[in-house]
């Protein structure tokens, strides 16, 4: 399935308007994980382990979005759109959110 952040595919014809698809991954970050963010934060340096579940949760999204559309008869989803968000949870744990969320076509094969 094609999908896309531009609101046309180049070169097919959408014939079918499905109507909004979305997705979401919520994740909890593990504390320890949340201690070395923090620590790398103050001394410069990139966060695997936060990249990682970033990754996971954006293919999550992604996929559930997907699931929508072909089960609603869609063959691509256009004008995608990403949004990440941190919930900060009482305790000192966090949670990571992303939704997706693009308008399901049918296309021209």
């Amino acid at each position: 399935m094609l999908v896309l952040t531009t609101p046309n595919i180049e070169g097919k014809r959408i014939t079918q308007y499905v109507g909004l698809v979305t997705g979401e991954a919520i994740l909890g970050a593990n504390i320890f994980r949340d201690l070395f963010a923090g620590i790398r934060d103050i001394v410069g340096g990139r966060s695997s382990a936060y990249e990682g579940e970033l990754r996971k949760a954006k293919q999550i999204a992604i996929r559930e979005m997907i699931d929508e559309a072909t089960a609603r008869g869609a063959n691509a989803v256009v004008g995608v759109d990403l949004d990440y968000e941190t919930i900060e949870m009482g305790g000192g744990g966090g949670m990571l959110m992303v939704s997706a969320s693009g308008t399901a076509v049918v296309v021209e094969e």
